[in-house]
């Protein structure tokens, strides 16, 4: 199967719009801070023909995918094994000290979606995964069969926004009495028995505890919380970064962390806003902006994202 087939990169043009300003610079650098199968990436490096891009992903199989898919752009491009919010670490290692451009793909990837073996998707049969990095030892099942009670719920309801999380964990806790989880369909099978017909009518009811088991699993939100900042912290003066988010949590996350860097540190109330207050970034678009109604039909995946871009202004003294 062509890569192409497998992959459709979320607001493409969207993104080179956005960072073209700062990648047509001489000798500039774009961090790809989730590679994921390179769509993105490809399409930099072929449109910037003297971008470098340094390329990270917890996702071993990913990053091999990548690896071949770039292979043409030689030394042009550098590929590191790491969550991304090793960005830093990343960077150092490779003897750069700030980049040019940043852009974050957040959530599961397509590479994960479509793996049914993986276990991300609450649709299909399979063992009870979700590890982006398949290296680490933390998997859905060892959730499922070591936390609490009160754990999965705190899990549920913080990282799935699931109003029924105190339900679900009790009945978990109950079913893994009888028999261990090891399988998608065993949990999917107690979420639903557990779901009253009217909350049924609003969509799968394993969807949320899917997401909530995912973001536990791989520490999505803490690794989140790290590196928007991080990654900020190794902008250039003049560079830009692009986040797209896909739900709620994450989003939040992100537009944290840029409307700090985006504001003014004055004290309220000074009457002149002094050079060392003013912002280090400024807001590229407002709010957060939306896939186009034509790219949601024609590629599903983009209908919950959320982009959020900055531009570093300058430096803290």
């Amino acid at each position: 199967m062509a890569l192409n087939d497998i992959h459709t990169p979320v607001m493409l043009e969207r993104c080179v719009e956005l960072l073209s300003p700062a990648l047509q610079r001489p000798g500039a650098v774009l961090v790809d801070a989730t590679l994921g199968m390179a769509g993105h990436a490809e399409a930099f490096l072929r449109r910037f023909p003297e971008l470098r891009l340094i390329g990270l992903d917890r996702d071993l199989e990913a990053l091999a995918i990548a690896r071949q898919r770039l292979a043409p752009f030689g030394d042009r491009v550098q590929t590191v094994h790491t969550v991304y919010d090793g960005i830093l670490d990343a960077l150092d290692g490779l003897g750069i000290p700030e980049v040019d451009g940043v852009l974050f793909d957040l959530g599961v990837s397509s590479l994960q979606l479509d793996r049914v073996e993986r276990g991300f998707s609450y649709s299909k049969d399979a063992p009870l995964d979700m590890r982006m990095d398949t290296t680490s030892e933390l998997t859905a099942q060892s959730v499922l069969a070591e936390y609490s009670e009160l754990e999965l719920r705190r899990i549920f309801h913080q990282y799935g926004e699931e109003k029924l999380a105190a339900r679900y964990a009790r009945a978990i806790v109950r079913a893994r009495e009888r028999e261990p989880f090891v399988r998608s369909s065993q949990l999917v099978a107690v979420i639903s028995d557990a779901t009253p017909v009217a909350a049924q009518r609003a969509g799968h009811p394993a969807k949320r505890v899917f997401q909530a088991l995912r973001i536990e699993v791989n520490q999505e939100l803490a690794v989140l919380e790290r590196a928007i900042p991080a990654a900020l912290g190794v902008v250039a003066v003049g560079g830009r970064i692009v986040v797209l988010a896909y739900q709620s949590l994450e989003d939040r996350i992100v537009k944290r962390a840029i409307a700090a860097a985006s504001s003014s540190t004055a004290p309220t109330g000074l009457p002149v806003e002094l050079p060392e207050h003013r912002p280090e970034f400024v807001l590229l678009v407002r709010g957060a902006e939306l896939a186009s109604e034509a790219e949601k039909t024609d590629n599903p995946r983009a209908t919950p994202v959320r982009l959020r871009a900055a531009e570093r202004l300058r430096r803290a003294a």
